[in-house]
């Protein structure tokens, strides 16, 4: 099933890493009575991702905040050695932006964002797309249609519709 407008998201364990090493983050936790955006995109250091998807929301972190959005998101399907690494080399958190990491892509396969592309070494990864939520309930969902593209997903896109 995909995931649309009207939906609750599921309960997800993701992971972060922290002082000591990987830490379990509880999605339900952080969207209980919040608003918050969360895109999700095909992997840490691939081209479109890291060039134009994460910057897009970098550039409109501060007008997501200035809507009342109390979080945003990136979720990614790789480990979270990885999305630290990543994180720190697109400026991301210095942004203002979490990432975590869906290492086992449980999360994106329970909203049907899920694909293979075994070709280019893509397992179980996610399709790229944005969303809005309100206390876990989807407002807003973007899920961009072309591959490599980044015009439906992108922060700016996003923006205007909340």
């Amino acid at each position: 099933m995909v995931i649309s407008v009207g939906d609750r998201l599921p309960e997800a364990t993701l992971l972060t890493i922290g002082a000591n090493g990987p830490e379990a983050v509880e999605l339900g936790e952080k969207l209980k009575g919040r608003k918050v955006v969360i895109f999700g995109l095909p992997g840490a250091f691939t081209g479109t991702c890291t060039t134009a998807h994460v910057p897009s929301f970098i550039r409109t972190k501060p007008k997501f905040d200035e809507k009342g959005v109390d979080e945003v998101i990136c979720l990614t399907v790789n480990d979270p050695f990885v999305v630290k690494a990543w994180t720190d080399a697109t400026g991301a958190a210095d942004a203002g932006i979490v990432t975590l990491a869906d290492a086992e892509s449980a999360f994106t396969a329970a909203i049907g964002m899920e694909f293979s592309a075994p070709a280019v070494g893509f397992v179980n990864r996610s399709k790229r797309y944005s969303l809005y939520a309100e206390d876990g309930v989807v407002k807003v969902f973007n899920l961009e249609v072309a591959r490599g593209g980044c015009e439906i997903s992108a922060g700016e896109t996003l923006l205007g519709q909340i």
